[in-house]
């Protein structure tokens, strides 16, 4: 199969994956503005590699969306049970190094250590325990559902917003 970047190294121009990324980028800018209204400093993005059970970083709207809320001064914890910074090799590693530089003081391996802190709580993978984050959500978090988490598995926060689904 055909990637949007070997596609774009071929010069070939493939109107379907053009409107995906443009997708994409309102996704990524909806995602930046709900966190930045909330006016809340702590952040904990769940998930960060661009699809469940990897920790390829490349084209993951995840890494976009941690590196904007840094440029805007956000305090991050950020926690993904695939991605292990001293493990990661090659272009991976390149990449996430050259996007977000010392990245692994950000991430947490401990999930409710991540949210402990947390005031805004971004959910962006299907890979999480959804019982921890029922069992340890506060009421006092807000929490931005990226993946449309099944009704039953959405925790009671105070302020509660689905975005690209």
């Amino acid at each position: 199969m055909l990637s949007i970047i070997r596609a774009k190294e071929l010069s070939l121009k493939l109107a379907l994956f053009e409107s995906l990324m443009l997708s994409n980028e309102e996704h990524l800018k909806r995602s930046v503005e709900v966190v930045l209204d909330t006016g809340k400093r702590d952040v904990s993005p769940l998930g960060l590699s661009f699809k469940t059970a990897t920790d390829d970083l490349r084209e993951s709207l995840q890494v976009d969306l941690v590196k904007h809320l840094l440029g805007e001064g956000r305090k991050l914890k950020i926690w993904d049970d695939n991605v292990f910074v001293r493990r990661l090799i090659g272009p991976n590693r390149e990449y996430i190094e050259k996007e977000i530089p010392h990245i692994g003081l950000r991430l947490e391996t401990d999930l409710p250590e991540a949210l402990k802190d947390a005031e805004v709580v971004v959910v962006g993978t299907r890979g999480l325990p959804s019982e921890v984050l029922q069992k340890r959500l506060r009421p006092d978090q807000t929490l931005v559902d990226l993946v449309s988490l099944e009704k039953n598995q959405r925790p009671w926060a105070a302020q509660y917003a689905g975005i690209c689904w």
